[in-house]
């Protein structure tokens, strides 16, 4: 049971996040085709950029504890996506379309703020505070991505999506 302790689980769920985190980059591009509004490709173009950062830093994550880089599937990030998919094919061309974009963006960032709040609370009872270090630079820009689709959602994107229903 020596190899079943935190240090493994902490290896365990460093390489799930790494699946989820190469499953967002492929999923970020099919979201911003299918957004509406420029602010809102906009946003997910520069989470794109940071997602494919985190993916670095969770490369050196791995060499910091002595690991090859790579990954399990993460079968609750291929469900996330594939919500997300099935709003973009269901309201396609609808006011409401980038309303359900970004709830899916914001699903995909609650389920990555908890796995990095995981793993950083994780490598600081390990004592690997470098690897804490890269993990709160990721879980900081995880929770600003959230912030930032909030805003954009109860600005611009949910009222436009609200008006147009009153129109029918």
């Amino acid at each position: 049971m020596a190899d079943k302790d935190l240090k493994a689980l902490f290896a365990h769920q460093l390489k799930d996040t790494y699946f989820a985190e190469n499953a967002i980059i492929k999923a970020l591009p099919k979201m911003m085709e299918a957004a509406q509004s420029d602010e809102l490709r906009g946003a997910l173009g520069v989470h794109l950029e940071e997602t494919r950062n985190q993916v670095k830093r969770l490369d050196q994550v791995f060499k910091l504890i002595g690991q090859k880089a790579e990954a399990i599937e993460c079968k609750a990030i291929n469900g996330i996506i594939a919500e997300g998919d099935e709003v973009i094919e269901e309201f396609s061309g609808a006011a409401a379309l980038d309303a359900g974009i970004i709830a899916a963006a914001q699903a995909v960032e609650h389920y990555e703020i908890a796995r990095y709040g995981t793993l950083l609370a994780w490598a600081e009872e390990l004592g690997l505070e470098d690897a804490a270090d890269l993990l709160r630079e990721t879980l900081v820009e995880e929770e600003n991505t959230d912030d930032i689709l909030s805003e954009l959602a109860e600005d611009m994107v949910n009222p436009d999506a609200d008006e147009d229903s009153d129109d029918e």
